[in-house]
């Protein structure tokens, strides 16, 4: 897809990897709508803010707009594409970027577990459900849902977040399935790769980051999902796994990932999305 005058819709851009992707669609020439619960008028603990974001799309010459949405209210996710399309058209792009987890496993209690599977995976579905028709009706679209290394493997006390982040990338082979004969391509863009976010540096200022890549490594990696042809969909694709077979996300961190395998060490969970 050519990312030049296209309309963009990022949830979770009001920090981390959902405000780098949301500048750096930006930078390519999309109109972006961000999309997160902090404002400058009601920001939240963890720095960062929409207006922010937009801020940093238009100083550089970009076309952003803020769009305040909890994403766990389903009127909110309905509202938040309304929005988009009424201020900037029709919405040739979906990221499902924003998450949240919290510490427990069986013992967590069903109200944040609830919650937890309303951002992660109730928000994209309800996303998608309202950008879809739209696409069909204009013959173009893509939608990538950011997903974590927790999907696959076990992490102690994020069971509900991991089961939410595989129900997504069950979503996207479902989807894409469905959408492939429109040529609406559906991705996953998998985080198994430390990424530091604001959110996480803030929390723990004194943890060593260093072998850490910024936010804007992994936004270098959805914009290229974006780029690609039709075809391309139904993927379920990690970081490290595209770095080595395409040659993109070249390491901006201070030194050598300490990983075994290629895979992102448990420390890093609290980074993922």
């Amino acid at each position: 897809m050519e990312l030049d005058g296209k309309v963009a819709l990022v949830t979770g851009a009001s920090r981390g990897v959902g405000a780098a992707t949301a500048v750096a669609l930006g930078a390519a020439g999309a109109k972006v709508a961000c999309a997160a619960r902090a404002t400058a008028s009601a920001p939240l603990p963890l720095p960062g803010t929409v207006d922010d974001t937009v801020r940093i799309v238009t100083e550089a010459g970009g076309t952003a707009i803020a769009v305040p949405t909890n994403l766990a209210a389903d009127e909110e996710v309905t509202a938040m594409v309304a929005t988009t399309v009424e201020r900037l058209g029709p919405v040739d792009i979906l990221v499902n970027n924003a998450a949240i987890t919290f510490p427990g496993d069986l013992e967590l209690s069903m109200r944040r577990f609830d919650l937890i599977f309303d951002v992660d995976l109730r928000a994209p579905v309800i996303a998608a459900k309202a950008v879809v028709p739209g696409m069909l009706e204009h013959g173009t679209g893509a939608i990538v849902n950011v997903s974590s290394l927790a999907a696959l493997n076990y992490f102690p006390g994020q069971m509900a977040y991991g089961m939410a982040k595989a129900a997504l990338e069950h979503f996207t082979v479902s989807l894409a399935a469905q959408l492939r004969p429109h040529r609406i391509p559906v991705n996953t863009f998998r985080i198994d790769v430390p990424v530091a976010s604001e959110g996480f540096l803030a929390a723990m200022p004194e943890f060593d980051h260093s072998d850490w890549e910024p936010p804007e490594v992994a936004a270098e990696g959805i914009l290229w999902m974006l780029a690609q042809p039709p075809e391309y969909t139904g993927h379920n694709a990690g970081m490290a796994r595209l770095r080595a077979d395409h040659g993109i996300m070249a390491s901006r961190a201070e030194r050598p990932h300490l990983q075994a395998g290629g895979l992102v060490t448990e420390s890093a969970i609290g980074t993922l999305t």
